[in-house]
């Protein structure tokens, strides 16, 4: 059976990552890598996860299934998290949330109940969006669709093209976006730019569903959940998709949650009975540990604080970071589109050719599409790469 498959081509991350770690050069630096890392080129522990685990270490009692939904007080803080303290939809009735193994899991679980609710569900995505969103949208037997979103040439959000373009879905339709921190261009939407887009959304009858997998890394944690929270409070129903990965660096832990908001609180308790259903037919149960973490840290004030201050500290070295770049590149170009955007990436807008010189006359690595990971540059390597760059221009 298995000797009529071919072998697959490598994915183009993992096969950068493999070509970094085959570089004996010393000075290699890693821009490809979708991971937070800080001044000394670490993906740390953050200080409040410690402290949790430590607690959850000397209390735990027992290793048993959380079920399906997961941890009642993770669920609970999630939503407090994503939509504010004081938003009755966190009160109402009309939400609900699961725990998921990631945000892989909340979005391949969330297009699962989209095709149980309606095969041939449509939804669209944005040109371009993280690689990962094709695969697990389109491998539940939804039907992909792209707006366009960025401009090539001013690597900035194509407002106008994305909004005449999505004037062509149908009622029904699905429409994802990023919450924040636009993964791979860093271009995120305006607030007034949400308010288009949710009177877009409000007039064609079209389900919104935001995947929020960096709220906190970009402005701060409210900042950076004011256009989804606007949407909220204006559909009779939403999807989202969190991940706890990035602003928790919880990568490994695989944490992440699931969000419907429904219109009433009836049709939500039937609509989460019908998304746990699809959850015990795929994994069971989520794991416990990430969550257990999370629900430990939002649960205390202290511990929330902490955490709270060491992520606005990151929010602040990423954007401390691009205002650097963008000076250091100034000499061969306008790159101020790199301090105006926000999170962790941002294409360069160089060519493919540019950037394998980079990789093989300078060790520096990053994706074909010139797409970097801000957090990975320092003050000691930013110079160069910055002076790299250049002498390829």
């Amino acid at each position: 059976m298995f000797e009529a498959l071919k072998q697959l081509p490598q994915d183009p991350i993992l096969h950068l990552m493999q070509a970094f770690r085959d570089d004996n050069r010393p000075d290699k630096v890693d821009l490809g890598v979708g991971v937070y890392k800080d001044d000394a080129g670490h993906t740390p522990i953050m200080a409040a996860v410690h402290e949790a685990e430590r607690r959850l270490l000397e209390g735990e009692t027992t290793k048993s299934y959380v079920g399906p939904a997961g941890a009642a007080g993770f669920n609970e803080s999630m939503a407090r998290l994503i939509l504010g303290d004081s938003n009755n939809l966190v009160h109402d009735g009309r939400t609900s949330v699961i725990q998921t193994p990631g945000g892989c899991g909340a979005l391949r679980m969330a297009a699962e109940f989209l095709r149980l609710c309606q095969p041939g569900t449509t939804v669209w995505v944005s040109t371009p969006t993280w690689a990962n969103h094709m695969p697990l949208l389109g491998g539940a037997g939804l039907n992909i669709r792209e707006y366009p979103y960025l401009n090539c040439e001013t690597l900035t959000v194509d407002f106008p093209a994305m909004l005449a373009t999505l004037e062509g879905a149908r009622a029904g339709d699905v429409v994802l976006l990023h919450g924040c921190c636009h993964n791979p261009s860093g271009a995120d939407l305006t607030f007034d730019q949400w308010q288009s887009v949710t009177e877009l959304i409000q007039r064609k009858g079209l389900l919104p569903f935001v995947d929020m997998a960096y709220q906190g890394l970009g402005e701060g944690l409210e900042e950076d959940a004011a256009g989804l929270r606007y949407l909220a409070g204006q559909v009779p129903e939403m999807v989202v998709a969190a991940s706890c990965s990035k602003n928790f660096g919880l990568y490994r832990e695989r944490t992440g949650a699931l969000m419907l908001i429904s219109a009433t609180s009836g049709i939500n308790t039937a609509a989460t009975s019908q998304l746990l259903n699809v959850v015990r037919s795929h994994y069971s149960m989520p794991p416990a540990h990430g969550a257990a973490i999370v629900e430990t840290i939002l649960a205390d004030d202290a511990l929330r604080a902490g955490w709270q201050r060491e992520l606005g500290g990151m929010c602040e070295r990423i954007l401390g970071l691009r205002h650097a770049f963008a000076d250091a590149l100034a000499p061969v170009g306008d790159f101020g589109f790199i301090a105006r955007q926000r999170g962790m990436f941002s294409f360069l807008g160089i060519t493919p050719e540019q950037v394998r010189r980079l990789r093989d006359e300078h060790g520096i690595y990053m994706l074909e599409s010139s797409r970097v990971n801000v957090a990975g540059l320092n003050d000691q390597v930013l110079p160069r790469v910055a002076s790299a760059i250049r002498s390829v221009m």
